[in-house]
């Protein structure tokens, strides 16, 4: 959080605010929608304030907030680029200038700061906006058929109605959502633009602006119970399940637009995979799991959350990647900062809000859908609070003991994760629990509970290859690691042989774990037998071709180490691979 700030200030994010309220020379620095980053960091500011009561950071965010609302405008405009000079641009061009983008964020922002800090400056201005927006946008406004370039007004608008009850903003969402595919915006795949939202069953065009756009959507239904836009969510969600997601759970394979690509075109080198992209699946799954209680979005959340968003992050919380290959021969490192830095506080939010990942309630009942050490107060439905405690060091091994410290009667619903099709176990106060449990699943465990009972959860978490569908033509004959919901790589750094294309896994890898060391303490390093194929340095005569030799290239045994793939990068440049060859 600090060194974000600092990078607000440093490229002008927080100093574009001050120079629309004449306190502040010069340019408007950056691109337009750079305000968007400063709104991701109060947000994520404001749910680590929730969990520790910093009082310097609460003034941080108050500072900040004064800078904004400074620059709100009388009819509640807000936006630092749309303004001065260039207020008669405003609502100019919704397909690319991002302005309604800005504003979702900002509305959020403003609800996760009345909601963790209580103070509600800033939902203020976010209502006088949102009121604006309606007005634009409604049935009888100027713009009445305007349809965002780029999702996320939609999910704002949605908690705007939650946290204040006013309809409006639930129909405006809506609104937007049902202008889609009429050619408004020019009727781009890229967009989403190209059909009505209700034909859509696969993925297309830029890869975070369509899972923004369904988490929307999700809300939508969540809100109003239109099964159509249900059903659409759900075709999309099992086609990018079974087509287009990496094996780390990293979608969006296309460096040109950061778009998903055709099915199966899922390249390991050249792959987007953006953060940003990772994180709006989470969002979406999130709501699907919400919808539905199918445990397959909490382990698509546990696989993205891992594997693509640790990526986005270097150990050291201060630098970050904006897309994340699955291999790499170059100096890619994580930066500080970017040009378009959607990415870093976008990890940031996430990951101060992960907490509300982990549990949901119903009416009298408790679903586990995450694992960690923590403790947890949840209130039911029914008025009742349940008090529980994890204990494990999951995701490193699969025991997990739950304690429940509530006199009450209640069902807890534990999380069968669908990566262990064999072998779970599960215990009541030491006691077999009889029934069969099932992977990808939950098992419901409905008693009237005794403070001090346990649940003890065990899932056998041995190292396993995974392969990849044939249709996948760049990954034919080659094999990544998988322990629990951790992904592995090899990073050249850590083999005797640094060239990794030499490098092969045999059938029988032996596996074996060991305990990381220096950056990487703390995790499980697996370690495996492999090959190292002996290749010829060059062709006779450095010709491009010559004719392959019928004799079996030499060969030496390795053993071969692969950490897991949301680390790599943190120490000595080199290569990486999560896909290998397998012998």
């Amino acid at each position: 959080m600090p060194t974000q700030y600092q990078q607000l200030n440093i490229t002008g994010r927080l100093a574009n605010f001050a120079r629309e309220t004449g306190k502040k020379a010069g340019p408007f620095q950056g691109l337009y929608f750079n305000e968007s980053d400063v709104y991701k960091w109060l947000e994520a500011a404001a749910y680590v304030f929730a969990d520790t009561q910093d009082a310097a950071l609460a003034h941080l965010v108050r500072d900040v907030v004064a800078k904004i609302v400074a620059v709100q405008q009388p009819d509640g405009y807000l936006n630092a680029y749309f303004i001065g000079e260039k207020t008669k641009l405003r609502w100019f061009d919704l397909k690319d200038k991002h302005e309604l983008y800005c504003a979702g964020h900002l509305i959020q922002a403003a609800i996760a700061i009345d909601r963790c800090i209580g103070e509600n400056t800033l939902l203020l201005a976010a209502r006088r906006l949102g009121d604006l927006i309606v007005k634009t946008f409604g049935p009888s406004g100027a713009h009445s058929k305007g349809v965002p370039g780029h999702p996320e007004i939609e999910m704002a608008l949605v908690e705007l109605y939650r946290h204040t009850g006013d309809t409006r903003y639930l129909l405006q969402s809506t609104r937007f959502l049902e202008n889609r595919g009429q050619g408004v915006i020019g009727g781009e795949e890229y967009y989403q633009d190209h059909l009505p939202f209700r034909a859509l069953q696969r993925m297309y065009g830029h890869a975070v602006r369509a899972v923004y756009l369904n988490a929307g959507a999700a809300d939508i239904f969540i809100e109003n119970g239109d099964q159509s836009l249900l059903a659409a969510l759900e075709a999309m969600w099992t086609h990018l399940s079974k087509y287009q997601v990496y094996v780390t759970g990293g979608i969006g394979s296309r460096r040109d637009g950061e778009a998903f690509g055709k099915d199966y075109e899922l390249p390991s080198q050249d792959a987007y995979a953006e953060t940003c992209a990772a994180i709006g699946k989470i969002f979406w799954s999130w709501r699907m799991l919400s919808i539905t209680g199918d445990a397959k979005y909490a382990d698509d959340i546990e696989l993205t959350l891992y594997n693509a968003v640790l990526a986005g992050i270097g150990l050291e919380g201060t630098s970050y990647n904006y897309s994340n290959p699955l291999a790499c021969d170059s100096m890619h490192r994580r930066q500080p900062w970017f040009a378009i830095s959607c990415c870093p506080p976008n990890i940031a939010r996430l990951l101060a809000s992960i907490t509300g990942y982990f549990y949901s309630t119903s009416d009298n009942e408790v679903w586990v859908h995450q694992y960690a050490a923590g403790t947890c107060a949840l209130e039911l439905l029914n008025g009742n609070t349940v008090n529980l405690q994890q204990q494990t060091n999951y995701p490193w091994d699969g025991n997990i003991r739950i304690q429940v410290n509530t006199e009450a009667k209640f069902s807890l619903n534990i999380r069968i994760p669908g990566w262990c099709d064999s072998g779970a176990t599960l215990k009541v106060n030491g006691i077999t629990w009889p029934e069969h449990i099932h992977p990808k699943s939950y098992c419901k465990i409905e008693r009237q509970w005794s403070s001090g009972d346990v649940v003890e959860l065990n899932l056998p978490m041995p190292a396993r290859f995974m392969s990849a569908n044939p249709g996948v033509s760049n990954l034919k004959g080659l094999v990544s690691i998988k322990r629990g919901p951790i992904i592995y790589c090899l990073e050249s750094v850590d083999q005797e042989y640094a060239d990794l294309d030499r490098i092969w896994l045999l059938n029988t890898p032996e596996f074996s774990l060991e305990d990381g060391q220096d950056v990487l303490e703390g995790m499980k390093i697996v370690l495996a037998n492999g090959l190292v194929i002996e290749t010829r340095e060059s062709i006779e005569d450095d010709s491009l071709y010559a004719y392959k030799e019928s004799s079996t290239p030499p060969s030496q045994t390795t053993r071969i180490a692969a950490i897991p793939y949301f680390a790599w990068g943190n120490r000595d440049y080199g290569n990486m691979r999560v896909w290998i060859r397998q012998i």
